[in-house]
This record gives structure tokens, C-alpha cells and sequence, in this order.
């Protein structure tokens, strides 16, 4: 399994602030740690609450990397879709996959 270059690193973390400063204004910023091939993705919202959202795994390439959503009920990460339908996509979509899942209200 490739590992990412701190570079590689360093710009998915620029990426996902850029997008999460963009398109969902309830966060108020992004933490990412790095173990191997992956990258775990908590929010942090506006009362300091954070929230386990996702694991994206490195490819090889850039652009593209595999996608976990976080189940708390189990406490553990599972490989899943995106919406359009691949196992793999961007950064910007998984978070956006993520964040519709977790930080969005449902319509009662």
C-alpha cells in the first residue's frame, strides 16, 4: 500500500480546510492525522463539539483516494461509495459525502 509524501500530506489538508471554509460554514476547522496510508478526518464545530467523519486511504494518486465513513455505533470506519457510485473520488467529494451524512439536519 503506497504511503503519501509529506507533501502529498500537507496538501489534502490544505484542500479539505480550502473546501470545508467553502461549503460547510458550520465547521470551524478540520483536524486530520496521518497513520501510514491513511488520513482520519474529524470536524470541529462552533461549541468545540468534534466529530469523527471519515478515513481516506492513498491511492498513488493524488486526485484520488479510497473513502470510509466513521460508524460511531460500532466505533470503527467502514469502506464505503461515494455518490457516484465508486469506492474511490477527491477529497472534496468524500468530505462532502461525509459532512451531507453527519452535519446536515434532516427535513422532518
Amino acid at each position: 500500500m503506497p504511503t503519501p509524501s509529506e507533501h502529498t500530506r500537507l496538501s489534502l489538508e490544505a484542500r479539505l480546510g480550502e473546501r470545508a471554509r467553502a461549503t460547510w460554514p458550520q465547521l470551524e476547522q478540520l483536524h486530520i492525522r496521518h497513520r501510514g496510508a491513511f488520513a482520519y478526518v474529524e470536524a470541529e464545530l462552533a461549541n468545540g463539539e468534534r466529530v469523527k467523519l471519515m478515513r481516506l486511504r492513498y491511492t498513488g494518486a493524488v486526485g484520488r483516494w479510497g473513502f470510509a465513513l466513521y460508524h460511531a455505533s460500532g466505533d470503527r470506519y467502514e469502506d464505503s461509495l461515494l455518490p457516484s457510485g465508486s469506492a474511490t473520488g477527491t477529497p472534496a467529494d468524500a468530505l462532502d459525502c461525509a459532512c451531507s451524512l453527519y452535519l446536515t439536519a434532516p427535513n422532518i
